[in-house]
Parts: C-alpha cells; structure tokens; sequence
C-alpha cells in the first residue's frame, strides 16, 4: 500500500510516499481502509520530534512509528480479535496511529460510526480537533448556558470545534482571530468576534467566566486579567516555549499556579474516545457543529499540507483525501 513515511526527524521535506506492508490488525483493533485523514499540529510535532519531549513517546532518535497522521475516515476492512463493535464495511471514523496510508489499524475505542451527513473529508477533520474542544468546553471550561466564554485561537482547528461547541452548551462566545478570519468565525456562530491585530483581547477591559487559550502563548498573568473572579483559564495545547517542554511549559505552569490563585487554571490535553466522538455525532447530527475544511489535498501532496498548516494561514481544517 502507498503510505507517507519518514525516518529522521526534520521539516516537511523528510516525509515521502512509499510502498510499505498493509497493517495486520491486533486485539481489540480493525483494519480501515482510508478515505481521508485529517491534518492539526500534532503531526506536525510528530514530524519535527518537537518539542524533545515528544521523542520519549514517539523515538529518541527516529520515529517509532514511521507513518504519520492520526485523523482517520473510513471503511472496515477488516476485524482483529476481540474486536467486536464494527464489522467490515462500517463507515467509521476517529483516531489511529499512521492515517496517511491506504490502510491504518485503529482501536475500536477510538472509532465511531461516521455522521451520516458529513462526507469522508469532512468526518476525518473531526476526531482529535473536535474531541480536544469537546473536552476543553465541557470537563475543563465547564461551560454551561449562560457562561461568557473567550476563546483564542478561534480560526483554527480546535478554536472552530470550540467555537461550535460552546455555543451549543448555551454560551455567549467571543472569538479571537486575524483580520482575514474574522468572516469565518462569524460564520461559526460566535456573538463577538476580535481581531487581535486592531485590539488587545484581554487587556482586562472585558471578562469573561472561562477563557479557552488553544495554541497561545501569552502569559498566564495576561490572561487572568480577562478572567471574571473564580473564572476559568483553560491552556489547550501551545506553542513557543522552549526546546524541550515548548507549550507545555505553559501548561505546567497553570497546573502548578492554581492552588494558589482565585481563578481555576487547566491544562487541557487531547484524547479522543469512541463516547466523545458519538457525543460529537450527536452535535453534528443536530446542525450544532459543523467541520470547516480548508482545503483538501492528495497524498502525496501531504508535505505541501504541512508546510501550509505552520504558515498560520489556515481557517479549519486541512484534510487529506486518498
């Protein structure tokens, strides 16, 4: 089968599309034939081996698992043992190890049947995105109707989940972007959307009962200011920092500061689960969330993709199609 493969670390030019074995499902896992994969900055830190602490995961010095992507869309092909949830020719979709291939294996409790309103492009711009903003809305935010919820970062792939997500929990949703994004926010049904390059968010003007900071890095000092008194500041994912934690540095801050502060503080992670994702069918099923694909590309156009999504001039989701 076709795959995108690396074996060093490095930018985007590391990766190439090769003939590599079909994968042989194990317990608890099937085969899916791929119909699309999804692209965030996961791949890309798989990618690079960045920060260094991504390496005691996924390789010290090469990577582990030589296939990337993560997002996956597709049919069964095929069950391993014990696997009993799907049978093949099941549309499903969810998370795997090594999506950007013809055939990937995945855990059945990371998988779900595919919404049926949404196409193979579209269900595999969902699963880590969508179940990170899930999360981060409903266990770490605890946002509930009523609430005043800021989320920076708004345009991206998380930020556009998050957007959707709040808004259907009954929340009045400010949404934080760029200039050149602020119709796509809109569109996502934020009540307020801010361009971050006219004004400062959270200059402590305006508060907000629960701030979700998804791919930042402003201080968290700067970002309690906005914050109402009890207020939550969830950190989601990040990005600067220094070479070996990057934006975990900030995540490792926040969890460490709370105890100490009037404000929870969060750091949220991402774990994709077969009951999220059917949490996220249901929404999508309702009309309540939508994904918002970019642009799609072919397999082997996967290192152009990666190259697109770190220049920051992504609104959504980036989606390969095979």
């Amino acid at each position: 089968m076709k795959a995108m493969v690396q074996d060093s670390y490095g930018p985007p030019a590391v990766l190439r599309l090769e003939e590599v074995e079909r994968p042989v499902p194990g317990r608890g896992e099937v085969l899916v034939r791929v119909r699309a994969a999804g692209l965030d900055q996961g791949v890309w830190h798989l990618m690079a081996g960045m920060p260094y602490a991504v390496r005691a995961v996924s390789g010290l010095r090469r990577p582990r698992n030589r296939v990337r992507g993560m997002d996956v869309a597709g049919v069964v092909e095929a069950v391993g043992p014990d696997a009993t949830r799907f049978r093949p020719g099941d549309e499903v979709y969810g998370n795997c190890s090594g999506s950007f291939a013809e055939y990937a294996c995945a855990k059945e409790g990371a998988l779900a049947p595919k919404p049926e309103s949404l196409d193979f492009e579209q269900a595999a711009a969902v699963p880590v995105s969508g179940c990170t903003a899930l999360g981060a809305v409903r266990d770490s935010g605890r946002v509930e109707a009523g609430r005043s919820v800021l989320v920076l970062g708004a345009s991206g792939g998380v930020g556009s989940f998050a957007v959707q997500v709040a808004k259907a929990y009954g929340a009045h949703v400010t949404g934080v972007c760029s200039t050149a994004k602020t119709d796509l926010v809109r569109s996502l049904g934020a009540d307020e959307v801010l361009d971050y390059t006219q004004e400062d968010p959270v200059d402590g003007s305006r508060r907000y009962d629960v701030i979700l900071d998804i791919a930042g890095n402003r201080p968290i000092s700067r970002l309690r200011r906005a914050l109402t008194a009890g207020g939550t500041l969830a950190i989601v994912g990040g990005e600067g920092g220094g070479k070996w934690l990057g934006g975990n540095e900030r995540q490792l801050g926040a969890m460490l500061l709370s105890p100490f502060v009037g404000h929870r503080l969060r750091a949220h992670g991402t774990l994709v689960r077969s009951r999220d994702l059917e949490t996220l069918t249901e929404l999508i099923e309702a009309g309540a969330v939508r994904p918002a694909v970019d642009r799609t590309y072919p397999l082997a156009e996967v290192p152009d993709a990666v190259a697109r999504l770190r220049d920051g001039q992504v609104r959504g989701k980036l989606v390969i199609r095979l």
